[in-house]
């Protein structure tokens, strides 16, 4: 019995993805709930498990536009398992260098015991095991990290010595490789906030000191209490929220001729995975304690460097904060996240000289960055929120007592 594997929907309003790449070669066997193929959609890319188990014939290739719902491959579920097949594990996951939390590796890799028990798809091991191909000189460039057909073809035509072959290799070779749906998606994205907003961006800087020390002194103790790591992120993502109930605009979008303004912060967190760029959202961040925003985004930096990022992670957002200092940008303007009106850009800290008191000292400094859509935010506003997004952070218990002193709140005023 043939069962017809169809390509289910991704999410709402998506009618067609592209077969990234298969994981399995024509005609293998194939357990269930086995990752058979990688697909992209304009939002992400997903993993496609097999429904049964049995003998796969597929019906499209690597790079084929494939409508949800159409036949993707066939699975004879008639089929007896080959005496010598393996059952698949999974493989040592790519450690995300994300920009909002130190995530462990997955404790347990599948250990290798062969030259081509590595990372590399079905096509590409077999070329490997042929041509007798050290896999550790091969630049790999398919998602998390594995080695394609392409990248052994590359190797192979390099003609130079194979310690140069993964790097610059003294040919003039060059290589054309269609861009991901979802790498299309955000570069039309990114093109339209280009050409259709009035985008500014306002700068300040933040002397990050109060903020270094209070972590240094309680992050022991916050990790006993709550299990997590007491990081930047937190604060920084407390901080908007309170600015943003002072700056609702900036928590606002356009829709046609009107303005939506949020009682509520869902605040997107750019990452940088395997498959590149996402934005998951931590849902009513206005709401959640330090633990709870640790926690929340070490949820999602692990999905995201597990490649398991559900298009519901990352749908809605109210704004978005990113992070290019983990990456050495000492100042960027950064692009806002459509439809959201405004993005908070971080940046490296670095030893500089400041003037404290009338002295001169030594401070960990950052800069600051406010991109926003000047069409619903007015400067004013735009430079009030970063103002105070700065003052809470060189003050971060105000942070803890809803943008007040202490004192403040002991005398209620």
């Amino acid at each position: 019995m043939s069962l017809e594997m169809k390509v289910p929907s991704p999410g709402e309003s998506i009618t067609e993805v592209e077969i990234a790449e298969w994981l399995v070669a024509d005609g293998d066997y194939v357990e269930k709930d086995q990752a058979i193929a990688e697909v992209d959609s304009d939002k992400a890319t997903l993993e496609l498990p097999a429904e049964e188990s049995g003998i796969i014939t597929l019906k499209a290739e690597e790079g084929d536009a494939v409508a949800v719902g159409a036949v993707v491959c066939l699975i004879d579920t008639s089929a007896e398992k080959p005496a010598d097949f393996e059952t698949q594990e999974d493989e040592s996951p790519v450690i995300v260098e994300e920009v909002v939390a130190e995530v462990a590796p997955n404790p347990n890799p599948a250990p290798t015991t062969s030259n081509v028990d590595v990372k590399a798809t079905p096509v590409a091991k077999e070329m490997i095991s042929a041509n007798k191909i050290n896999p550790s000189k091969v630049a790999a460039s398919g998602s998390n990290g594995k080695i394609t057909k392409g990248d052994i073809e590359a190797y192979l035509t390099a003609g130079v010595d194979a310690s140069s072959a993964a790097g610059w290799g003294g040919t003039r070779d060059e290589e054309k490789k269609k861009m991901s749906m979802m790498r299309r998606n955000i570069a039309k994205r990114l093109v339209a906030v280009k050409n259709e907003t009035a985008m500014l961006t306002t700068f300040n800087e933040l002397d990050m000191k109060p903020v270094m020390d209070l972590r240094k002194k309680y992050k022991e103790r916050f990790k006993e209490s709550h299990g997590v790591n007491l990081g930047f992120m937190s604060f920084f993502t407390k901080a908007v929220t309170e600015a943003l109930k002072l700056y609702p605009s900036v928590n606002g979008m356009i829709d046609g001729d009107y303005m939506i303004t949020h009682d509520f912060a869902d605040i997107g967190i750019a990452v940088s995975s395997p498959k590149g760029l996402m934005v998951p959202v931590v849902r009513n961040a206005e709401q959640m304690s330090l633990a709870e925003i640790e926690a929340e985004i070490k949820r999602l930096a692990i999905k995201a460097r597990d490649g398991k990022m559900d298009i519901s992670d990352m749908e809605g957002g109210t704004f978005t904060i990113t992070n290019g200092g983990v990456f050495g940008s000492m100042m960027s303007t950064p692009i806002i996240n459509p439809p959201q009106s405004a993005i908070l850009g971080m940046h490296n800290i670095i030893e500089r000289p400041v003037a404290i008191n009338g002295k001169v000292e030594i401070r960990p400094m950052m800069y600051l960055a406010l991109s926003y859509d000047h069409r619903i935010i007015d400067g004013k506003e735009s430079v009030g929120f970063l103002k105070t997004v700065k003052e809470m952070l060189e003050n971060p218990s105000s942070i803890i007592f809803g943008g007040k002193d202490p004192e403040q709140v002991l005398l209620n005023l």
